[in-house]
């Protein structure tokens, strides 16, 4: 199985307007890096069985662009997903409904990204990993369970994706 996990783009600073902060949308120019970035993975000839994306705001709109710019149509809302899930949630989650998928695309948030980055190469928390907005990292994964089980393929940040994109 090959994962790809990617941060959702640039999203309003925190504030009153925006609460519960699950509703803190992206910015204008959130949209169009994320845009972009999906233009670069759409010529990189990156294709999903499926989309997986916390269901915050920010990230639903992020999965969404990357949906329309590189034609899947599915998208699906995983509450494994969200900023504060725990890891083994969405390892959880892959396996039970998902197993037999080739390629997905993950969307969510910083640090719980890293995180599930962290135990999949390591078998524990705290690789220092740097996903930026709307930056993609692939992993490969045999069998995968919450633990040491994959290798890193690639970390590319936005600017890399956008360039390919041009």
């Amino acid at each position: 199985m090959q994962l790809f996990i990617l941060r959702h783009g640039k999203a309003h600073d925190r504030s009153s307007k925006f609460r519960p902060d699950a509703k803190r949308p992206l910015t204008p120019e959130g949209e169009d890096a994320v845009r972009q970035v999906a233009r670069g993975m759409r010529k990189l000839k990156l294709t999903f069985d499926l989309i997986l994306t916390s269901p915050y705001a920010r990230a639903a709109r992020t999965a969404q662009i990357a949906a329309e710019v590189l034609e899947i149509k599915k998208v699906l809302l995983a509450e494994s997903l969200k900023a504060e899930a725990d890891v083994r949630e969405v390892i959880g989650e892959i396996n039970e409904h998902y197993g037999r998928a080739e390629k997905i695309l993950l969307v969510g948030h910083e640090p719980h990204l890293s995180h599930l980055l962290s135990v999949l190469l390591t078998g524990r928390d705290g690789l220092q990993i740097k996903l930026k907005k709307a930056g993609l990292a692939k992993v490969t994964v045999e069998n995968l369970h919450c633990g040491k089980c994959a290798v890193l393929e690639w970390v590319m940040t936005p600017k890399q994706l956008d360039r390919c994109a041009d």
